[in-house]
């Protein structure tokens, strides 16, 4: 290895916490070069909502989310993508929901004509505007920080597999490169590479149906009631065990299908629809009908006129009892996922804290 290129960074996996990663390094000026098996970035990172949901989010996540924000902003400049400063509208349809957003006490309460105003939907009681939220379009914006990255010299290895690691040796398909620090940022593939801390962490996959229709003319992401059973900001409060009762009655399917009811529009005015939830440490390729056609009643509902699909597909992303994983294999390296579905509102976030505990605190930072 002697004659061989050194870097400061190695990183495996071009998703939007392993270039979190790679963006955090090339901010302290160091070398870094990038794996991934594939040729192009097609997993989780431009399958999602695009949804920066900073507000959302208590705890461990709010830090990450709160930090990432400021990445998101720096790198929508320098990289030259698409993002708006929308903030997320939280859509009450029923008094319970409104009884939950007053009790979570997040942000001023709209009436059903203050929803309406900001968005075309129906039937609503009420809701909050949450400011501060970051939307970007998933398909252009990984990409476009990659393009970023390589324009500032970091170096990407595309069709590239990692096999494993010793200190300051990242072993590969094509030979052995050679970093002071490797982070494996490979998503729900960590049992692929490192079983063992797969299965101490409970890493497993969680699929998810999604799909992209016609748009309505929607200019704000919107979550829903089941969206509030779902994050933290909302999920702690006890009015959210009488929404969860009345879905359990209403509409059982919602949590069946472990719904996340919820919308955001890119800038060509498709809209993105979504989404429910399966795990298990494998995922079936063979997508549930029945799902579509949920999402495709519930859509309709909400915006009180009939919908037309143009994709489905199918997302999976890493998921675990703990948020994050961040494990230690050995000196040098890191083990680093998003185990829940919010990896691109904090994902850039995690990626900053992990580089400041591998190279100390970054003194360009103000």
């Amino acid at each position: 290895m002697s004659g061989a290129q050194r870097f400061d960074l190695a990183v495996v996996g071009a998703g939007i916490v392993g270039l979190g990663h790679a963006a955090a390094a090339v901010e302290r000026g160091l070398r870094v070069v990038v794996i991934d098996r594939a040729t192009a970035i097609t997993g989780a990172s431009v399958r999602n909502f695009g949804q920066i949901g900073t507000s959302v989010h208590a705890g461990q996540a709010k830090v990450y989310a709160e930090r990432a924000r400021e990445s998101w902003l720096q790198l929508a400049e320098r990289a030259g993508f698409w993002l708006a400063h929308t903030g997320t509208l939280m859509v009450a349809r029923a008094d319970d929901e409104m009884a939950l957003l007053e009790e979570a006490g997040l942000g001023e309460l709209l009436t059903a004509t203050q929803v309406e105003e900001l968005a075309p939907v129906v039937g609503v009681v009420g809701g909050m505007h949450r400011v501060g939220d970051l939307q970007v379009d998933p398909r252009e914006a990984a990409p476009a920080i990659a393009r970023y990255l390589a324009g500032q010299g970091v170096e990407f290895r595309w069709r590239t597999s990692a096999i494993g690691a010793t200190s300051g040796i990242l072993h590969t398909s094509r030979g052995d490169v050679a970093a002071e620090a490797i982070v494996f940022a490979v998503n729900f593939d960590v049992d692929q590479l490192f079983p063992a801390i797969a299965e101490q962490h409970g890493v497993e996959r969680c699929g998810l149906d999604m799909m992209l229709a016609d748009g309505v003319g929607l200019r704000i992401p919107i979550l829903t009631g089941s969206s509030m059973l779902r994050y933290q900001a909302f999920a702690n409060t006890s009015a959210a065990a009488a929404v969860r009762e009345r879905y359990a009655r209403e509409e059982p399917l919602l949590l069946e299908r472990d719904v996340n009811q919820m919308y955001t529009e890119r800038p060509d005015g498709t809209l993105l629809v979504g989404d429910t939830h399966y795990r298990g440490t494998a995922i079936s390729p063979f997508q549930d009908e029945e799902a579509f056609e949920l999402l495709t009643r519930l859509t309709s509902d909400l915006f009180g006129a009939r919908i037309r699909i143009r994709q489905r597909w199918q997302g999976v992303y890493a998921t675990a009892p703990e948020d994050f994983l961040i494990a230690t294999p050995g000196d040098g390296i890191r083990v680093v996922s998003v185990t829940t579905g919010i990896g691109m509102t904090t994902g850039l976030g995690l990626a900053a804290t992990v580089i400041e505990d591998l190279f100390g605190p970054f003194e360009g930072e103000s």
